[in-house]
């Protein structure tokens, strides 16, 4: 008999309401182990606020959320956090702390949750600074005199030190020039391949969303209109999907303007 696992995230039925606003409207969706899913979605579309009840940051208003195949819709505490503690997650424009040095943000939640002396935590930090390609001498330097390329590094870092199940990418190469974008995108296969993790990315880049993804996903309006391959994103067969990925102001997709 063929042991069957469950998917280590799923969205069932998930419904977000601020007021009269329903932000987001019967979402589905699974991540299965070890893929990569990227997220597509205009400014609005309720992708951050998806992401956001993914993380338990917000309460869904209905529906389920379930990891590694146990509801986590209403957990808090400490069963949240054992469930925080096996994902990462690179933030938008990084989100570092200026105040912490760069190895201090890359073991923050090795001191801070796991509590590791400070000297091992250190020398975890430099270990895993190695594997996004910056050396030691960038450890004790703060994130203000590192370059916008080596702040994503640092973020990386930080989102994969703790060796994740699941690493959610929230416009990880915003900010970036085409040339370090792509740079980044090969550091994020190269260490989520080694991890074997899944990932979920919300990215407006279509250059990083063919290089990264198995499948993409597309937000509008709070629903996913559509999923698949990310080889037939150019061939989906659905109007706003075609609109979205070759960036045309014409369709039924209406500007924010």
């Amino acid at each position: 008999m063929t042991e069957t696992t469950s998917p280590i995230l799923q969205l069932k039925n998930v419904e977000k309401h601020f007021g009269s606003n329903r932000v987001l409207r019967d979402v589905n969706l699974d991540v299965e182990r070890g893929s990569s899913l990227v997220i597509l979605g205009g400014s609005g579309s309720g992708k951050s606020v998806m992401l956001k009840c993914a993380l338990g940051l917000m309460t869904p208003t209905a529906g389920q959320i379930l990891f590694d195949g146990v509801d986590v819709t209403h957990d808090q505490g400490k069963t949240r956090e054992a469930m925080r503690a096996r994902i990462g997650m690179l933030f938008q424009s990084g989100a570092l702390f200026d105040s912490l040095t760069v190895w201090q943000n890359v073991a923050f939640r090795l001191l801070n949750a796991q509590k590791m002396n400070r000297s091992r935590a250190k020398e975890r930090a430099i270990e895993t600074l190695k594997k996004v390609r910056l050396g030691a001498s960038v450890a004790d330097l703060y994130p203000a005199e590192l370059s916008g390329g080596m702040q994503k590094r640092v973020a990386l870092a930080r989102a994969i030190i703790t060796e994740p199940d699941l690493i959610f990418f929230d416009e990880p190469t915003t900010g970036l020039d085409p040339i370090t974008a792509d740079a980044i995108n090969d550091l994020i296969l190269e260490q989520v391949n080694a991890l074997g993790a899944a990932t979920v990315t919300i990215t407006h880049d279509m250059a990083s969303a063919r290089k990264v993804a198995n499948e993409i996903a597309m937000l509008f309006e709070g629903e996913i209109i559509w999923r698949g391959p990310a080889s037939q994103i150019y061939d989906s067969g659905n109007d706003y999907v075609d609109q979205f990925v070759h960036g045309r102001a014409d369709g039924p997709i209406q500007p924010a303007i």
